[in-house]
């Protein structure tokens, strides 16, 4: 993203950028602040010393960070999850069981990331106001897992599977900020045993929907379309052709 001819002030002086880049601006507050994070969190100082390292205004960097460290602390989430999928098309999964591959992508997640870095940053998301950016955070690197292992469903499946995942995710994630064993392994055999509890909650999912009228119910559901947020649209049972959006 770029921004023409942005004018912010210093001072009593007016300042013009122009083509200010904002994706690398950002970047380099994020490389910036991680030192500081260990010691400060996610944090206002740890975010004016990040400004002050990375030789940019404060105020151009509250336009391209409105929310400061809380920003940065996304940017860092998204960044991983970028480098799992990036990891993941450059696999060879050949041979693999699905559950295998979908714990694999998980251990690659976790295996890029910093254990302080996600630790500061779940005592920022467990703050009331950043709670449900922290929940989306989490539903986002499900949804990412599922999309680069190939899921192509759109009916209530999309839904459900991205629900579960986020919630072996979560889990796991919690117990890898506390695992001390060498090269975290109690984290991936914790990880084995709930991606297993999932294994068994579809095949319950699939005996309840074989009762009457189950599978007409949930038959309506859709995934959201493309730039749509969460819950999407649904279809109406009795006119298929109509759309409604939910909120």
């Amino acid at each position: 993203m770029t921004l023409t001819f942005v004018y912010y002030q210093t001072g009593e002086t007016a300042v013009k950028n122009d083509h200010l880049d904002v994706d690398r601006a950002k970047s380099d507050l994020l490389a910036a602040i991680e030192p500081h994070v260990p010691f400060d969190g996610w944090t206002r100082p740890a975010f004016e010393m990040a400004v002050a390292d990375s030789d940019i205004d404060l105020a151009l960097a509250e336009v391209i960070c409105p929310r400061g460290a809380v920003d940065l602390a996304i940017a860092y989430h998204r960044k991983g999850d970028q480098a799992m999928c990036l990891a993941v098309k450059s696999a060879d999964f050949d041979g693999m069981k699905f559950r295998d591959k979908v714990a694999a992508c998980i251990r690659m997640r976790l295996e890029g990331a910093d254990p302080e870095l996600v630790r500061r940053g779940a005592t920022l998301f467990a703050l009331p106001q950043n709670t449900a950016v922290g929940a989306k955070l989490i539903w986002e690197t499900a949804d990412k897992v599922w999309n680069v292992l190939g899921d192509s469903s759109r009916d209530y499946n999309w839904y459900t599977k991205r629900a579960t995942l986020s919630g072996v995710y979560s889990a796991t994630v919690l117990f890898w900020m506390g695992d001390e064993s060498e090269g975290h392994c109690e984290t991936w055999e914790f990880l084995d045993r709930r991606i297993g509890n999932v294994m068994q909650f579809e095949k319950v999912k699939g005996k309840l929907l074989k009762l009457p009228f189950a599978e007409r119910m949930v038959g309506a559901i859709r995934a959201p379309q493309a730039g749509q947020d969460m819950p999407g649209k649904t279809y109406g049972a009795a006119d298929g052709a109509k759309e409604r959006t939910d909120t």
